[in-house]
């Protein structure tokens, strides 16, 4: 599996042919669109920063298209959508908006991404439907998200063996990923992508990895 970070919350997942992303960024956001082919498209919150699935039809692929709750299954990846609420980029008049926390099962591994969570913890059918996390995306930036001490006591109580930070360049509070690594007290590590089997999740139990975009 190759994980690769497009800015914001967007990331790839690439396991042999399938290439799976979260929260693609459209040309209508405020950071720059991402340009790939996808056979999955997850998004977590309807907001041109995390749903340009237009943007991710590409190369001959047309994404399956997810955004909401709920369960599903495409190419042998198993997909649990889990309602949430997010206050980021909210209209006018709005207190929060809808929020979706997937959890896939993809190469033996359990992978979940938190979108744009503002809710301080998960609800009780999502702690007991996610277990034994071996990568955590995790929100950190604040403004409307998960601040950087929210998200560092979030990610004690999930136990993922890997977590890896998102919602902190280009968006979020200024600085936000270095109090988060403050505040989660850990030593982390910076890769342009990551690279990753089930055996090595388990030797990195407990680490922080930020993946440049």
């Amino acid at each position: 599996m190759v994980i690769t970070h497009h800015g914001g919350q967007c990331f790839k997942i690439t396991q042999g042919d399938l290439t799976i992303v979260f929260d693609p960024i459209s040309k209508a956001g405020t950071l720059p669109a991402v340009r790939f082919g996808a056979d999955i498209a997850l998004v977590t919150r309807r907001h041109p920063d995390m749903d340009g699935t237009d943007e991710v039809s590409f190369g001959g692929k047309e994404p399956f298209i997810i955004n909401g709750p709920g369960e599903y299954e495409h190419s042998g990846v198993r997909i649990q959508g889990f309602m949430t609420k997010s206050q980021y980029g909210v209209s006018k008049g709005q207190t929060d908006a809808i929020n979706t926390v997937y959890a896939i099962t993809v190469d033996g591994m359990t992978l979940v991404h938190l979108g744009g969570l503002s809710d301080t913890m998960l609800s009780h059918d999502a702690r007991e439907a996610i277990d034994d996390i071996d990568i955590l995306f995790l929100p950190v930036g604040g403004d409307g998200v998960l601040n950087a001490q929210e998200a560092a006591k979030l990610a004690v109580t999930l136990e993922p063996k890997i977590v890896i930070p998102m919602h902190y360049e280009g968006m979020g509070e200024p600085k936000a990923l270095d109090t988060f690594l403050k505040e989660a007290g850990k030593e982390s590590e910076t890769v342009d992508k990551l690279t990753l089997k089930k055996k090595d999740a388990l030797e990195k139990a407990g680490a922080i990895i930020v993946i440049s975009s």
